[in-house]
């Protein structure tokens, strides 16, 4: 009894290493998709990661946007999203990962989570308005083509909560559908907070001048603005604003959305 002892303890040793081997190996071959849901979910579905490649301790993927959880009508940013893991955290189930963009991001950020939650650092990044057509209406209506530039605080996510503020900074917009080029830069700012956000939209300049706020909760989403042209833009500007919402004078039109 006493010899069959001695040989367990002699033995546990290279049971705890072959143990702490095998879940090392495990952890870094896990593939790439298995951290795509976690930006999911801590976007509430807007911004994703789609086409993954590679593995959780080095792997790309492409940075897609959409209006929400269905992707059907989502667009695709050029480049790739590049990310490495730190290893030692993922013993204690903690995911630490550096991200970067390959083409519209120049400085990384980092991503952190667990089980309960995850947190993205602050960043920003530049891409083109034909991105935007993904969020959905009106961006799809009006096919904008100008600069865009996104900014965030640090996101966080519990559970299904998320926590945090995007800015998108739209410079010198044009539209397919007016002949005024361009019709002005705007700025949209979406604070989320826990369950619900809020949606933010003024004019920075421009002969097309936009203003409102929404608000955004599960199962209920709305809208509130108006749009207006210049005095010397209103006679070019007649069919945008008609396309854009119901009149409510001479020279502007009600922005409104429910769903």
């Amino acid at each position: 009894m006493i010899n069959r002892m001695r040989r367990v303890r002699a033995a546990l040793p290279w049971v705890l290493v072959g143990v702490l081997s095998s879940a090392t190996v495990m952890l870094t071959l896990l593939p790439a998709a298995w951290i795509t849901p976690l930006l999911a979910r801590a976007t509430q579905g807007h911004v994703n990661l789609a086409d993954p490649s590679g593995s959780l301790w080095h792997g790309s993927a492409t940075l897609m946007l959409a209006a929400g959880h269905d992707t059907r009508n989502a667009t695709l940013l050029p480049g790739r999203i590049e990310w490495r893991t730190a290893f030692w955290p993922l013993l204690t189930g903690h995911v630490r990962m550096r991200m970067w963009q390959t083409e519209a991001m120049p400085d990384a950020v980092m991503l952190e989570a667990q089980v309960r939650g995850a947190t993205l650092s602050a960043g920003a990044m530049a891409v083109p308005a034909s991105l935007l057509t993904g969020l959905g209406a009106p961006f799809n209506t009006l096919d904008l083509q100008g600069d865009v530039r996104l900014s965030w605080t640090a996101w966080r996510s519990i559970g299904q909560k998320a926590f945090g503020q995007l800015v998108v900074t739209l410079n010198e917009m044009s539209s397919r559908v007016s002949r005024v080029k361009p019709l002005g830069s705007y700025r949209v700012v979406l604070q989320v907070e826990g369950a619900g956000a809020t949606l933010d939209l003024s004019t920075l300049k421009g002969a097309l001048i936009l203003d409102g706020h929404g608000t955004l909760r599960a199962g209920a989403t709305s809208f509130q603005g108006t749009a207006s042209a210049a005095p010397e833009a209103r006679e070019n500007l007649a069919g945008l604003l008609n396309l854009l919402g119901r009149s409510t004078g001479p020279n502007s039109v009600a922005l409104t959305f429910v769903r």
